[in-house]
């Protein structure tokens, strides 16, 4: 009798399989529509696999309404082709969707959508990329899938005996739903500070657990953005330097966050974001709110209950709602096999600028805790190195001259 590992084998030669001539792209979010924009530039061809069943599945099904750009356009265009001129400096949701979308058009790029990658392994020469129904076959791989895959869910006890209504940040629409209530945002990020804020403004009651320490920052100094004045300076400057002027300039602007319960990290926030990827927050009114009192600030969670919350410091108080503005992490794990390339977290263990290349033709574009600015360098680098060898193999190889996709058995 053949053993499990012979059976499972056995189905796996007999499943149907693609061969791709360009790279397989794991991931149609911004990530995977750069790098198959940079690849066409290139004269490659693509096949982008994703598993849900439209482009930039997180920002079109997983955001909330209020959502804007936190940094100004310029710093979130990806390779080849900018915003359209009518938008303003900090696009909302809705025009950061519709520029995703008239980008996939422009560059002809056509995701394979509902093919979530089950299982991907290196085998004799090839990358084996297996979905629920069928097989791809290549010789790069280019996952694509970034930092933010997943929502980050916190082990919390008590959970299960909450009453209320329970939702990551990833469910959440809009304060309208909460009127009147008590609200627990559990997270302090960007997400946290704008789900309070949007709270507030829709009659709600919310209380913000800060967990850790956290650098916030206006949006703006000067009337010019905040980021944009740390990459300037950052040309001419120590990076430390640059972090003590933003301070300086933040306590100005800002007053003592400290007295809030906001208590700032000893690293600086550009240093601090470099190192461990965690983003200050930058400020859309959500500090104001947090002085008036109307957004209360609450130490940690110790324990969910039936009607509320215990919290660390002993205080106990009643909630209708609570919302985990958690954040997210990468699934790369759960389906790249064999591949030591990254962490147990599914990030590259080669740090910027220099993660975007493993071995055996793979490749890694949005890991870089950098935002899309390091996706369009990540896309950039990826398709040129992927470019060269296209013109090696297609010089060696008549059949390269199509794009067609091959149906047949397994190498």
């Amino acid at each position: 009798m053949d053993s499990c590992k012979e059976q499972e084998q056995q189905g796996f030669n007999q499943a149907k399989f693609v061969k791709v001539l360009g790279p397989i792209i794991v991931g149609a979010g911004p990530s995977g529509l750069a790098v198959a924009a940079c690849l066409s530039q290139q004269g490659v061809p693509s096949l982008i696999l994703e598993k849900n069943d439209c482009i930039a599945s997180l920002w079109q099904q997983k955001t909330y309404d209020r959502l804007k750009l936190h940094l100004p356009k310029q710093f979130c265009e990806l390779p080849l082709r900018g915003f359209p001129d009518d938008f303003p400096k900090y696009p909302t949701k809705g025009q950061f969707i519709s520029y995703m979308e008239s980008y996939a058009s422009h560059f002809r790029i056509q995701p394979k959508f509902n093919q979530a990658v089950k299982t991907t392994e290196f085998d004799h020469g090839v990358w084996r990329v297996q979905t629920e129904d069928l097989e791809y076959h290549s010789r790069w791989l280019i996952v694509a899938t970034g930092e933010n895959a997943e929502p980050v869910i916190p082990d919390i006890v008590g959970y299960d005996k909450f009453k209320g209504n329970i939702l990551h940040t990833s469910e959440y629409k809009s304060g309208s739903k909460f009127k009147n209530q008590r609200v627990l945002v559990v997270g302090c990020g960007n997400s946290g500070m704008e789900v309070s804020l949007d709270l507030c403004r829709h009659n709600a009651i919310p209380h913000m657990v800060v967990r850790n320490t956290v650098h916030v920052l206006p949006r703006e100094m000067f009337g010019m953005s905040t980021f944009g004045i740390a990459m300037a300076l950052l040309k001419w400057l120590p990076l430390r330097l640059v972090d003590k002027f933003l301070l300086l300039v933040a306590n100005l602007i800002l007053g003592n966050t400290e007295q809030l319960g906001l208590k700032r990290p000893k690293t600086g926030p550009i240093e601090l974001k470099n190192v461990t990827g965690k983003t200050p927050v930058l400020d859309v009114g959500a500090l104001s709110q947090i002085k008036s009192g109307k957004i209360k600030v609450m130490e940690g969670v110790k324990e969910v209950t039936k009607n509320g919350v215990k919290f660390m410091n002993g205080q106990e108080k009643k909630f209708e709602s609570i919302i985990l503005a958690t954040g997210y992490k990468s699934n790369v794990p759960t389906w790249l096999k064999g591949c030591d390339f990254f962490t147990k977290d599914g990030m590259p263990k080669t740090p910027f600028p220099n993660g975007w290349k493993g071995e055996n033709g793979l490749y890694t574009v949005g890991f870089t805790r950098r935002g899309l600015l390091g996706t369009a360098s990540d896309a950039v680098k990826i398709a040129q190195d992927i470019g060269d060898q296209w013109k090696t193999i297609k010089g060696n190889d008549k059949s390269c001259n199509s794009h067609v996709i091959i149906l047949g058995k397994p190498w």
